[in-house]
């Protein structure tokens, strides 16, 4: 149960860190970041916090798993400058950030189920294994060769050139990319949408093995989204805690402990 500010003794750096397991450097690293309010010093310069410190770092600690480190410090920062509504802002932030994530998940899984073996044009003779050259491909696509050299530009296919003709070559990858690009662009995707998507399947090594991980996937941002209900809760008892009389404490001195 969280203690009254207005009744509640002073704390000692080392209370705070025992209690989440840190280090009492750690509790000052936060203070000196704006995490933590700034602390109160004894008649001897020593730090000494209250309840409410205790709080902010519990926010702090219950806001990171859920928008980061960094946006999370961004947050509290605004709260201990008394500006609720830049938090609120960054708040808001991290939601529309899951929201994309989660829309970019379910763009991803329309495109791997409309990747059926139709949608992959064949390679060619005489581009390699596997390959195919920037004109049947598009060919075989319905789309133009200067559409897909502007995928190329956006990041979207990366084929190489043959060193004697200097014509484009798209290798078995690069096919398969084109093809979640054209799927994705038929349903309304922009090519800056499309990239982190190609990205994910290249860096999981193919449609096959992103569509295993898409399961773990799903359970991360309902991770997440839990993780910010958390953080949540814990910042809307820091903003009624903050919001409480605070008792005063000794005055500033330039000793530190």
């Amino acid at each position: 149960m969280r203690q009254n500010p207005q009744t509640a003794g002073r704390l000692r750096p080392v209370d705070l860190a025992r209690r989440h397991g840190l280090s009492t450097q750690a509790v000052r690293n936060y203070e000196a970041a704006g995490i933590l309010p700034a602390a109160g010093r004894t008649a001897h310069g020593y730090r000494t916090y209250t309840p409410l410190h205790a709080d902010a770092l519990g926010t702090f600690l219950a806001l990171v798993p859920g928008h980061g480190h960094a946006t999370a410090t961004a947050i509290m920062r605004e709260m201990n400058r008394d500006e609720p509504a830049e938090a609120l802002r960054l708040i808001d932030g991290s939601h529309a950030q899951l929201l994309e994530d989660r829309r970019t998940l379910d763009a991803v899984e329309r495109a791997l189920r409309d990747l059926g073996p139709g949608a992959v044009p064949a390679p060619d003779e005489g581009a390699g294994p596997g390959a195919t050259f920037v004109g049947p491909l598009a060919g075989k696509l319905g789309i133009r060769p200067a559409t897909l050299r502007k995928w190329e530009r956006a990041g979207l296919v990366t084929p190489r050139r043959d060193p004697r003709t200097g014509y484009r070559v798209y290798d078995a990858a690069d096919v398969r990319d084109a093809a979640l690009a054209h799927q994705l662009r038929r349903g309304g995707y922009r090519l800056q949408q499309i990239a982190p998507l190609i990205a994910q399947v290249r860096a999981a090594g193919g449609p096959e093995p992103l569509a295993a991980a898409l399961g773990d996937w799903h359970a991360r941002l309902a991770a997440r989204g839990r993780a910010m209900l958390a953080g949540a809760a814990e910042l809307d008892n820091y903003l009624r805690a903050r919001e409480r009389p605070v008792p005063a404490q000794g005055p500033h001195r330039p000793q530190d402990t």
